[in-house]
């Protein structure tokens, strides 16, 4: 796995540069998080795909301002597909992440390949308990993460690396990310997709619960959903293994 910079966005891939005779997915990760939560993912997938996970701007290595739009985010995400040349890329998020992918693949149409859109949903509305954490006790926010982040059946201890990432994160730069969760709304907007979706959902989520994916298969054509069990917001770190084989799977599925 290398870990770079282009255009001022750093990045870790699987491979590098991308091969071009494989398909890329570009990893998109959540609020107040860094390219570092996707590292089982990007290194998970070497055989069948080209993987590349950035940080958004304004978060872990990569330079600029965050964003207080899911719009704002979009751009810039569209910016780094460039910066890296990368053809008709899976779109790939989490969360906030997850909103992000939406908005590319109604924006970006066909030139995207398909999207695979985890714990996140058509409207993302923030509990007021959160932002006032964020503004008055930034550290206490981050030591709840294990308690409403994950499933109860989840071991603490495959989070401390997630939860360090947020940690790092300027309180600022968290809050803005929380509004535009907060403000992003794409519940009319779904059946403009026109590519292969994979809709991923989490048993155990209480941020993103799985009623807003099963929104999400219902409004997207064609689009295949999984749920993984006994897991919460941060699947990806909490299940790896089954979330790497829901995505192998539907990339097994996709058109080339």
């Amino acid at each position: 796995m290398i870990d770079t910079n282009i255009g001022g966005f750093q990045f870790i891939a699987g491979r590098w540069p991308l091969d071009p005779g494989k398909p890329t997915i570009v990893f998109i990760h959540g609020a107040a998080n860094s390219r570092m939560f996707w590292k089982a993912q990007v290194g998970g997938f070497s055989a069948a795909a080209n993987t590349v996970a950035l940080d958004l701007p304004g978060h872990g290595m990569s330079g600029g301002e965050g964003r207080d739009s899911v719009a704002g985010y979009a751009a810039a995400v569209r910016d780094f597909i460039s910066a890296i040349g990368a053809d008709r890329p899976v779109v790939c998020g989490l969360s906030m992440g997850g909103a992000i992918a939406l908005h590319l693949l109604i924006d970006l149409g066909r030139e995207c390949r398909a999207g695979i859109i985890i714990n996140s949903g058509a409207r993302l509305k923030v509990l007021p308990a959160i932002f006032d954490m964020i503004r008055n006790d930034y550290r206490a926010f981050c030591g709840s993460l294990a308690k409403f982040a994950a499933s109860p059946k989840t071991d603490p201890a495959l989070l401390a690396d997630a939860v360090a990432e947020t940690e790092k994160c300027d309180p600022s730069v968290a809050y803005d990310d929380f509004s535009a969760c907060n403000s992003f709304d794409m519940m009319n907007g779904l059946d403009a997709i026109a590519v292969p979706v994979l809709v991923i959902a989490s048993a155990d989520d209480i941020l993103s619960p799985p009623k807003y994916a099963q929104y999400l298969k219902d409004r997207i054509p064609g689009s295949k959903i999984v749920t993984v069990q006994a897991a919460g917001h941060m699947s990806p770190v909490e299940k790896p293994g089954e979330i790497n084989d829901a995505i192998l799977d539907f990339l097994s599925s996709i058109p080339v």
